[in-house]
């Protein structure tokens, strides 16, 4: 059974929206399952459990971001071979990939834990959540190896153009993980740590079920010569992977260095960010979804050498970036104070407070939210012409924003500097993407 999707023939705008809608949906899925998590910390916990969750965020998604980018990265040359239509170059991508991310998760999975106290006190993390934001911590650390694997088999199942499989793992996922949400935190009161149980509980779910119909696929026939180490095609993928690791972890440091900012405004603060963030999230996730589409369909067609074809394709997912995000931006400005109030229990004192700076701050961010669609679109098809400077460049640009805002506009203007800190990174990145994209698109010549 083969449920790939060929994207070097057919129409672009179709591909591009059939392939980025079961993603779209099941990012939203996944990212629904951590608001799960986030409402009933703060419904069940309160304000401090919410904040010990948020405190958290820039840490975990320091190792989270680098393992998305790295499966990410290792899931091009995997496409780009696909679309040659090259079966023994295909499979050894494959198995140099498996090898490379069980190293890689367990190294990973070390530095967790031993970062763990070092980070939450660089980052200033508030006396009165730092036991609470440590334990969440070590339970994700402790699913790193279930993570990498998932976002692996996620990645190869989309280098051949199948969305589906993915889509359907994470609604089985998302439904595991907000019925042991319930059952961890309210029913057997075990506060942020059940969150975090039931997070890696559910991931684990959705990996067994993408490893499942990644065996079925006729597509990988592997031979014992597949799992023989091979120089080059290590190098070809370490390359891939770890330009846009280095990207990743740019931005997640810059992040983590904003963070250290925002937690010296106090729990409140705090908690007002971490519920926008996690509402930010999800209306990141169809442009992170909308780039996985644009990856692949660019890393075919680079492959097939068809690079009118292929600049199309760019032209199309530009259109397709504004649309969604304008009518994202449309719904939260009218909606998003309801939605930002599921974070919080109406009867704790601070909730009023909280809202009113987390509304502020979401406002904010749905208003430049075209830039960050435009970031990932534009990032994405770089990565699928295998240009890694250019997506660290980007992330370069990003890194500055943020520690900028957090070293020195924070101290300037006070915290309200902080609230422009995410769309000024999209901006500045934008920008230079931008730049890079007409250099690179612009020199390929047309198909043959």
């Amino acid at each position: 059974m083969d449920k790939g999707k060929n994207m070097t023939i057919g129409s672009p705008t179709r591909l591009i929206i059939t392939f980025a809608i079961p993603l779209i949906i099941g990012n939203l899925g996944q990212q629904f399952y951590t608001i799960v998590d986030s409402i009933i910390v703060g419904q069940g916990v309160g304000v401090k459990g919410l904040a010990a969750v948020g405190a958290t965020d820039w840490t975990y998604w320091l190792f989270l971001w680098t393992i998305q980018a790295l499966t990410q990265g290792f899931s091009i040359p995997i496409a780009q071979q696909y679309g040659m239509g090259n079966s023994k170059g295909l499979n050894k991508c494959l198995a140099m990939s498996v090898i490379l991310c069980g190293g890689l998760g367990l190294i990973l999975t070390v530095l967790g834990f031993l970062s763990i106290s070092p980070l939450l006190h660089v980052l200033k993390t508030p006396g009165d959540i730092l036991d609470g934001a440590a334990s969440y911590l070590r339970i994700l650390f402790g699913g790193i190896l279930v993570v990498m694997a998932y976002n692996m088999a996620s990645a190869i199942l989309r280098a051949f153009g199948d969305g589906k499989t993915p889509l359907i793992a994470m609604a089985i996922a998302a439904v595991t993980n907000i019925l042991l949400d319930l059952l961890f935190v309210m029913g057997f009161s075990l506060g942020i740590a059940g969150a975090a149980i039931a997070t890696v509980i559910a991931q684990s779910i959705a990996f067994g079920y993408c490893l499942f119909f990644l065996f079925k696929n006729e597509i990988l026939k592997f031979d014992p010569a597949d799992w023989r180490l091979e120089k080059r095609t290590l190098r070809n993928l370490c390359i891939s992977g770890s330009s846009l690791a280095v990207t990743h972890i740019l931005i997640a440091v810059g992040g983590m260095i904003l963070q250290s900012a925002i937690n010296l405004q106090g729990s409140i603060f705090i908690a007002a960010v971490t519920a926008s963030n996690k509402l930010l999230g999800r209306l990141e996730s169809s442009a992170v979804s909308l780039g996985y589409s644009v990856t692949t369909y660019i890393a075919q067609n680079w492959g097939a050498k068809l690079y009118e074809r292929l600049k199309k394709g760019l032209k199309v997912s530009i259109f397709i970036a504004i649309g969604i995000s304008s009518l994202i931006t449309l719904l939260i400005v009218f909606a998003g104070k309801p939605i930002l109030s599921l974070f919080l229990d109406s009867a704790d004192e601070h909730a009023a407070d909280v809202l009113s700076i987390s509304y502020r701050y979401l406002f904010l961010m749905s208003c430049m939210l075209s830039s960050l669609y435009l970031l990932h679109v534009l990032r994405s098809a770089l990565q699928g012409i295998g240009c890694g400077f250019a997506t660290i460049l980007s992330g370069t640009a990003e890194f500055i924003a943020r520690v900028s805002v957090a070293l020195y506009f924070s101290h300037r203007f006070g915290a309200f500097a902080i609230l422009f800190a995410e769309p000024f990174a999209w901006i500045l990145a934008v920008l230079v993407l931008a730049v890079m994209g007409v250099r690179r698109f612009g020199r390929l010549l047309p198909s043959a």
